[in-house]
């Protein structure tokens, strides 16, 4: 019985990569420098994974910024605008922008909060090795190899590559990327030879699309695919990597008429695996490499449950081996770390390292004499639906603008405001006792009256208290819910240097007192401008949190929904007239498969509504999505119900909006109108065109103004530009338009 994993985290334990690109980023190092600290993180993975005692160790899993990007170079599908620039200043141009260029998209890997950089494909795309013999993943190989660890590398594959990308603007009409596969194919196909001609015995190819519904063009293509490179005269064994998600029968058989050795199988988010593949006669002659550690959450894998996927997969391959359910990138590096927790809680976790451990200790459990233990199968149970808004939307409309006295094209932000180095040392000076926690309301109390006083001076119409005492949207609510855990050094990477660090929902959810009362009521005390409460929705704060599998997670939302409804109760009785519930996860947590949304969506929308339709109409409800592609939840969207919902545009050029619009959405709307997450700061021209192309799709009464997204990570004098420009940008279309 062999072992292996899909990857690793690559961040390093105390986030190392961060520091060291931001580091680099800021001209505090040069290149060498990041590049000396990236060696030491491969080496120590490296390393540390052979001497746990896999058999079969990943490389080429470790990347600056994204695999996903890191692939747009190796083959050189590069767009124009970018060629002029070279090195690390490209890669980094597409990832980030420049003050001249705006970056690439980037939106969520599948179901993930994983976020990828979009790759943008022209129909006169031309893909070739960028470095010929010296492509990253032989580079990759070779160092490892170098310090006697023989690896595996591992590809993002070009079936997923090109249904992941977009057509780049201009393309002819009914152009598709997936139209340049077989020129895509070749490439690989180059580089599967020279892997070999390395020395490599195994690569991995990742295609995580076969999770999703495919048609027939795209099952035949992932035949053809495999047939080719299968065919290869020179070339690795190769691993076709399948996850987060249950494989269709149809993609089976095309993956068993080609001549590749091996199958990875997700065997924890893809329940209906075994039965597809039994339906298709198994793959005989083949490797399973079955996915039943679950990489993407924190609960230890049961043994009763491998031993009876083990014995069913028996029969249906000709070899088994046990791995992670897909790369370790999602899960925390070491629970060692954690000293603080609950032991009772901690008993029952495993990050990325003990997942590691766990694999080795079942392989060996495997090879012992027990029968297989069949578990329980769980019952099915009724989606929970919930209410509506007390009255509709004219009757809200009205009484909101009564209440709020705002003008048309109303200017604010998301939410957060930059989180200053004197914040962070409050926080962590609170944490160890340096000072008490009236010196920390202090604190905090400063840094929101210049925040409030910021912004009334940028001429915003509706203000946010700027969130200096939260350090990350759903674990500031979650260390105030009973129910919730929160680790020490539980960072997981979201995109490039941001790294979240995810709670543990581990129990029943109450809230044993207001969470955001007290903050937003000061800042309105300070103001006559309207004030935003700021809440975290409960479909998010279960996509970013590690959360309980021993109940469905309906269940799990009723109970933070309802915990969010009373704290809206308390806000409004304070006298907070807007109060945002953000869900940028809505979208994230879709299922793959289009026959599995119905049943989420009902509950992710009723759990949305059972936290703000307690709210009176003269209170107005914000929510705000971002980064997520939202053309298969535009009617969801509309049916949350919410006064206003914001949403990520500017990287997309507004194009959501009409299909938005045609889906039935008819409440307010604020579409972002520069991107937060590159340092530049676009014009204020810039601006007011993406807001005139906005009001081509939305009456002004019912467009708002805002970035994309908040704003805690960037710097205070590009965000002052940035909100100046945007200010200016509006007053400019409301009073020429």
């Amino acid at each position: 019985m062999k072992t292996t994993i899909l990857g690793y985290p690559r961040i390093g334990a105390r986030r190392e990569l961060k520091f060291a690109t931001e580091d680099y980023w800021a001209g505090a190092i040069d290149a060498a420098r990041l590049e000396t600290t990236a060696a030491q993180l491969r080496r120590s993975v490296w390393t540390e994974l052979r001497d746990a005692g896999l058999d079969a160790v990943p490389s080429n899993t470790f990347s600056l910024y994204d695999q996903v990007l890191d692939t747009t170079v190796m083959i050189d599908a590069v767009p124009a605008r970018y060629r002029a620039l070279t090195g690390l200043d490209r890669y980094f141009a597409m990832a980030r922008g420049t003050a001249e260029l705006p970056p690439l998209e980037m939106t969520k890997w599948f179901d993930t909060n994983y976020h990828y950089i979009v790759p943008e494909i022209a129909s006169g795309t031309r893909f070739r090795l960028a470095d010929g013999s010296a492509a990253k993943p032989v580079a990759e190989y070779l160092e490892a190899r170098r310090l006697g660890v023989e690896t595996r590398p591992v590809l993002v594959g070009p079936l997923t590559y090109l249904l992941l990308a977009k057509a780049a603007p201009g393309s002819p009409a009914g152009f598709a990327p997936l139209d340049l596969l077989d020129s895509l194919v070749e490439t690989y196909a180059e580089l599967l030879e020279r892997l070999a001609g390395a020395g490599a015995q195994w690569v991995q190819l990742d295609e995580p699309v076969l999770a999703r519904d495919l048609g027939v063009r795209e099952t035949e293509a992932l035949g053809r695919v495999y047939r080719r490179l299968g065919g290869l005269a020179s070339r690795p064994k190769i691993l076709l990597a399948t996850y987060f998600g249950a494989v269709a029968p149809e993609a089976l058989r095309e993956i068993a008429a080609t001549d590749v050795e091996a199958v990875a199988l997700d065997l924890v988010a893809g329940p209906g695996t075994l039965e597809a593949l039994a339906s298709v006669g198994g793959l005989p002659r083949k490797k399973v490499v079955a996915g039943v550690v679950d990489g993407r959450n924190v609960w230890r894998a049961d043994p009763a449950r491998v031993r009876s996927a083990y014995a069913v997969l028996l029969g249906l391959a000709d070899t088994v081996e046990l791995s992670s359910s897909c790369s370790l990138l999602h899960v925390p590096v070491d629970l060692d770390t954690e000293t603080a927790l609950d032991p009772a809680v901690r008993a029952r976790l495993a990050f990325a390292r003990q997942k590691v451990a766990e694999l080795v200790a079942l392989a060996a459990d495997l090879e012992s004499p027990n029968p297989p233990i069949t578990p329980p199968k769980a019952e099915p149970r009724e989606p929970v639906r919930f209410d509506a808004r007390r009255s509709g939307r004219e009757v809200r409309v009205a009484a909101q603008r009564a209440r709020l006295g705002l003008p048309d094209l109303a200017t604010t932000t998301i939410g957060s405001f930059p989180q200053t180095a004197e914040i962070r040392t409050a926080r962590a000076d609170l944490r160890a006792g340096r000072i008490d926690e009236a010196a920390y309301v202090e604190a905090m109390q400063a840094e929101i009256a210049r925040v409030i006083r910021l912004q009334e001076d940028l001429g915003l119409d509706v203000l946010v208290h700027g969130e200096p005492e939260r350090n990350d949207m759903v674990q500031y609510f979650a260390e105030q819910l009973d129910g919730y855990a929160a680790t020490e050094a539980g960072w997981v990477q979201s995109y490039g240097t941001r790294c979240v660090r995810p709670p543990i929902l581990y129990g029943d959810i109450t809230r044993p007192r207001p969470m955001t009362v007290a903050w937003t009521t000061y800042a309105q005390s300070l103001t006559s401008k309207p004030v935003k409460g700021m809440l975290t929705g409960p479909v998010t704060m279960l996509a970013w949190s590690f959360v309980r599998d021993d109940q469905p997670l309906a269940e799990t939302a009723r109970q933070v929904a309802l915990a969010l409804r009373d704290e809206i109760t308390d806000l409004e009785a304070a006298g907070i007239g807007i109060i945002q519930v953000d869900e940028p996860a809505l979208r994230e947590l879709l299922p793959l498969r289009a026959a599995d949304r119905e049943p989420y969506l009902a509950w992710a929308v009723g759990a949305f509504r059972l936290a703000t339709s307690g709210a009176a109409d003269a209170t107005q409800i914000h929510t705000h999505m971002c980064y997520s592609e939202f053309g298969e939840i535009l009617s969801p969207i509309a049916d949350l119900d919410a006064d206003v919902t914001s949403i990520e545009a500017a990287r997309s050029n507004m194009e959501l909006l009409p299909y938005l619009q045609a889906a039935g959405y008819a409440n307010g709307i604020g579409p972002g109108v520069y991107d937060i997450h590159s340092p530049r700061v676009p014009t204020s021209e810039e601006m007011a065109a993406n807001l005139r192309t906005a009001l081509q799709a939305v009456p002004a009464d019912r467009l708002w103004v805002n970035p994309d997204c908040g704003l805690k990570t960037r710097a205070y004098p590009e965000t002052e530009a940035a909100l100046t420009n945007m200010v200016t940008a509006a007053r400019t279309v409301r009073t020429g338009r």
